[in-house]
């Protein structure tokens, strides 16, 4: 059974290389017609139609693009959404349609209350550290039994760091299948994120509950893993609390079909756990983690691109611009004036925590060469303030989260978390 880090590898800042197994995510070029001899007015092959990936942002001129707008390829999107199944959300085939389905979603369950704009109270900002001018350095408040306030911590965050806290990664399988045995048997797969506050650390027991919960869904199932591999994933979830996401994402349930009975969706089972940071380095926004469960990464892990350290480039997608009616969401985010206005007329803008906090929000994540070094780069105002570099925080975070961990049964931290028993729960999944 996998166990946490000691101590004595804080310093690791590599990984096993990712596996390239990122099942689906290759299309078949439809096969050009050549022009016909007998009709004249036609000269040269006809043009070759672009992929998706020369109409996404890359990661080697993304920087330099400025203002560029920059465009998704309508017919190309569409393909891709047909080929590998990138549908709003998980449905049955159309020969097994089940006469009342139970969806992941609550777009799917008919449960219109859970789209809402989120409340001021509960909408997150790019928070940026405050001066504290006071002698309080060992003055902690607690939000929840593990999240402490600290006013050294405060001072110390760089402002590049616009938000933190602990990130889980779970898979389901598909209808019927229990027990994955590679990624063709994993129906999607998921992030949860659980925010702290921008100066704080992590004491011992587990996660309070806030009500500021996410769950990200990966409708691709892998993580990118290099700049050529850009995935779309969207909020499916947002401002949700513990109990919310036990009923309607990790239990297990079952439905009726007209033509095989009763089907059973099995529940979701953790395969990661760890610290995360949306940072900025000007014109980029980034995803970064450090797993701290397992302690070491094995096949599973692997299969779906996670590495000990990660990151990614983190767009998100202006929903002013539509897409084909078979790649979107039943509905899209509803982001007030102010956020759309920031879009100005572009396509994508660099992720910002607030656009977390939309259910149906979609944003592109495009992989990294490098584990944690082009997304924790340092900023100039931050080193004239001495603030630690984003690497350090995140470091210090892991370290207390390993801590944490030890304290709560490792493995069974993430139930622990979730309040709830691991054994009515999948165990963290390592091997297939």
């Amino acid at each position: 059974m996998p166990t946490t880090r000691s101590s004595a590898r804080r310093t690791e800042t590599s990984s096993p290389a990712p596996s390239n197994s990122t099942t689906g995510s290759k299309r078949k070029a439809a096969d050009a017609s050549p022009p016909s001899a007998s009709k004249k007015g036609r000269r040269g092959a006809p043009k070759k139609q672009k992929t998706i990936e020369d109409t996404m942002p890359d990661s080697k001129d993304y920087e330099t693009q400025g203002d560029e707008d920059i465009e998704m390829e309508n017919a190309v999107l569409e393909a891709e959404k047909k080929e590998n199944g990138e549908l709003a959300k998980d449905q049955p085939s159309s020969d097994d349609q089940p006469e009342e389905p139970k969806a992941e979603t609550s777009a799917a369950n008919g449960d219109d209350t859970q789209q809402k704009e989120p409340s001021k109270t509960e909408d997150t900002k790019d928070v940026k550290p405050q001066a504290n001018g006071g002698a309080e350095t060992n003055t902690s408040t607690t939000e929840g039994d593990a999240v402490e306030k600290s006013a050294a911590r405060e001072e110390s965050t760089p402002s590049s760091i616009l938000e933190k806290g602990i990130i889980y990664f779970f898979f389901r399988g598909r209808v019927g299948i229990d027990e994955p045995s590679d990624v063709n048997d994993i129906a999607r797969s998921y992030i949860v994120l659980r925010p702290i506050p921008h100066g704080a650390k992590l004491g011992e027991g587990p996660m309070g509950d806030d009500g500021k919960n996410r769950v990200l869904a990966l409708p691709k199932k892998v993580l990118p893993t290099s700049p050529n591999d850009r995935f779309m994933v969207f909020v499916d979830k947002a401002n949700s609390n513990v109990e919310d996401i036990k009923k309607n994402f990790l239990a297990a349930s079952d439905y009726t079909t007209k033509t095989a009975g009763t089907r059973h969706t099995p529940p979701a089972a953790p395969i990661g756990e760890g610290i995360y940071a949306i940072t900025t380095t000007g014109r980029e926004s980034h995803l970064a983690y450090i797993l701290t469960l397992p302690s070491e990464i094995s096949d599973v892990q692997k299969d779906i691109g996670l590495r000990q350290r990660g990151s990614f480039i983190a767009s998100v997608k202006n929903p002013q611009h539509e897409g084909p009616a078979n790649a979107q969401l039943p509905e899209g985010p509803k982001f007030p004036h102010e956020i759309l206005d920031e879009f100005r007329s572009l396509r994508w803008g660099p992720l910002q925590p607030k656009h977390l906090d939309y259910e149906n929000a979609q944003f592109l994540l495009i992989g990294h060469k490098d584990a944690l070094g082009k997304a924790t780069e340092p900023q100039g105002q931050d080193q004239k303030e001495n603030k630690d570099e984003p690497k350090e925080e995140m470091e210090k975070l892991e370290h207390e989260d390993e801590i944490r961990v030890e304290h709560l049964k490792g493995d069974d931290a993430v139930y622990e978390d979730l309040t709830t028993s691991a054994k009515d729960y999948p165990k963290l999944q390592t091997t297939w």
